[in-house]
């Protein structure tokens, strides 16, 4: 018998509830629908970019893993971090970050999410997805990010992963090739 998914919410999630009952009202079906949506880049209804954003998540999700929706940091009762969302497979756990952008992503979101990692335990990974991909800059930087270990994914090995049902081995694989060669880019292709 299948373990129901679980996500772990935290106190303040930054997302508007009713659009997380959206994307957990998604089976595959319904996420691989809204996935071609994604691609076309006209997703009607949803906030801009947030549909990705919380498609990620939905398709881990739906792998069985542990996940908490868009969060933020509080110290001192100041938001110091804003969190697109966490993920924790039976092996690995990371820290998400997503962009839903035309052009290729450079490196601030790659800064942010090192600078993120960089306040938590060693072992804890960073993912950023991007549909446009990356620049040069934010794959060079990514590659010295070390100690904090950053994994790009673009949205089309994000979309091949998903509508196979392997966004958890995709991650296993890419995690593997990041610990032999340091090499934060290589493309999952199924």
């Amino acid at each position: 018998m299948k373990k129901k998914p679980v996500s772990r919410v935290p106190s303040e999630v930054t997302e508007n509830p009713s659009l997380i009952a959206r994307i957990e009202a998604l089976d595959e079906t319904g996420l691989i629908d809204l996935w071609k949506q994604i691609d076309a880049g006209h997703t009607p209804g949803w906030p801009p970019g947030k549909a990705f954003e919380l498609s990620i998540l939905r398709a881990f999700q739906l792998e069985e893993a542990v996940i908490q929706w868009p969060y933020h940091v509080k110290i001192q009762d100041t938001i110091v971090e804003e969190i697109d969302g966490f993920v924790k497979t039976t092996n690995i756990g990371f820290m998400v970050e997503s962009k839903d952008l035309k052009d290729a992503v450079g490196i601030a979101p790659v800064a942010k999410l090192r600078n993120q990692l960089a306040r938590r335990p060693a072992g804890l990974l960073g993912c950023v997805f991007s549909r446009a991909g990356f620049t040069q800059p934010a794959v060079i930087l990514s590659t010295y990010c070390g100690p904090q270990a950053i994994m790009l994914w673009t949205g089309k090995e994000a979309s091949l992963a998903f509508r196979k049902s392997k966004m958890t081995a995709a991650l296993e694989e890419k995690y593997e090739v990041l610990l032999k060669t340091g090499l934060p880019d290589y493309e999952f292709v199924g």
